[in-house]
C-alpha cells in the first residue's frame, strides 16, 4: 500500500499539470480573442487630421457617440496639437446635439479653463449658454402648463451669465448678436418667475414675501415688461398692511410708467396660462 506521503506527492504533481495546461489554455485564448476582428483599432495608425475629418463626418451624419470616441482618441493620442484643442469644442457639441446637456456644460468649462486666449472661446461661452438656455427653454420647459414656482431658475440664470460673459469680452463676436437677443428674452423670463412668485405670495396673505420678491424683480431686472405687474404687487402688498404712503408713492411711480396699465381693472386675477405672458 502506498503511502500517504506518495499519495499527497502524486496529488500534487497532477494539481501542478493542471494549472499549467489551464494557464497555457488561458493564454492562447486570450492572445487569440486580442486578434479578433472585432477587437483590432482601426484607428491605430490614423493621422491626427484623419481622426478629426472622420469624427465630423460622423457627427454631421449623426453619429454623436461615434464621434465623440474619435474625439477622444485624437486628444489622447495628439494632446499638443490644433486638432486636439478643436476636439475639445467639438465634443461640447456633440454633447449638445445628443441633448446630455450637463456633459456638453462640463466640455465648455473644460475648454474655457484650459485655453482662455483661444480665437475661438467665444464659441465655448455661446455653446454654454445654448446648452443651459435649452435645458429649461427659458423657463418654459416642455410642460408649459407648470407652475413656476415649481421649477428651478438656475439654468436660465446660467444660461444669462454665459451669454453676457460672451457679450461683454467679445462684443464683434458672429455668436454675440444671437446672444444678445437669448439675454432679452431671459430678463424677462427670470422677471417673470420673480413676479409670479410674488403674486403666489399675495394669494396666500404673505404680504411682506410678496413686497420682496416684487422689489427683487424690479431692482435685478429694472427694464423687464414683468415689472408692470411687480409694481402693482407692490401697491396691492402696502394697501393690505396699511402702509398708505408707500403705497401712494409706488402707485405714483406705476401711473407714470404705466398710465394705461390694465392692472388698474383687472388686478391679479388671471385668466389664461402664465406661459401666454411670453
Amino acid at each position: 500500500m502506498r503511502s500517504l506521503a506518495a499519495i499527497r506527492r502524486t496529488l500534487s504533481s497532477t494539481a501542478l499539470i493542471g494549472a499549467f495546461f489551464l494557464a497555457t489554455f488561458l493564454g492562447l485564448f486570450l492572445t487569440g480573442c486580442g486578434v479578433l476582428p472585432d477587437q483590432v483599432d482601426e484607428t491605430a495608425k490614423w493621422s491626427a487630421q484623419k481622426l478629426y475629418t472622420s469624427a465630423k463626418e460622423a457627427i454631421s451624419e449623426g453619429g454623436y457617440d461615434l464621434g465623440i470616441k474619435y474625439f477622444e482618441k485624437l486628444e489622447s493620442r495628439f494632446p499638443y496639437g490644433q486638432y486636439a484643442q478643436q476636439a475639445q469644442l467639438e465634443v461640447a457639441y456633440a454633447y449638445y446635439k445628443k441633448e446630455e446637456t450637463a456633459s456638453a456644460i462640463a466640455a465648455c468649462d473644460r475648454f474655457i479653463r484650459l485655453h482662455p486666449n483661444h480665437p475661438n472661446v467665444d464659441y465655448a461661452y455661446y455653446l454654454k449658454g445654448l446648452a443651459n438656455f435649452n435645458e429649461d427653454l427659458g423657463l418654459l420647459g416642455r410642460l408649459s402648463n407648470q407652475d413656476l414656482t415649481e421649477r428651478d431658475p438656475g439654468a436660465a440664470s446660467d444660461s444669462f451669465d454665459a451669454f453676457k460673459t460672451l457679450v461683454t469680452r467679445y462684443p464683434k463676436s458672429r455668436y454675440t448678436p444671437d446672444a444678445t437677443l437669448r439675454m432679452n428674452y431671459l430678463v424677462n423670463a427670470l422677471a417673470s418667475h420673480e413676479v409670479h412668485v410674488a403674486r403666489y405670495y399675495m394669494k396666500r396673505g404673505a404680504y411682506v414675501a410678496a413686497l420682496n420678491r416684487a422689489q427683487a424683480s424690479i431692482k435685478t431686472y429694472p427694464n423687464a415688461p414683468a415689472n408692470e405687474e411687480a409694481l402693482f404687487i407692490m401697491v396691492k402688498a402696502y394697501d393690505l398692511l396699511g402702509a398708505n404712503d408707500l403705497r401712494d408713492d409706488t402707485e405714483r411711480i406705476m401711473r407714470k410708467n404705466f398710465p394705461k396699465s390694465e392692472y388698474y381693472t383687472r388686478g391679479l386675477n388671471r385668466t389664461e396660462p402664465w406661459w401666454k405672458l411670453w
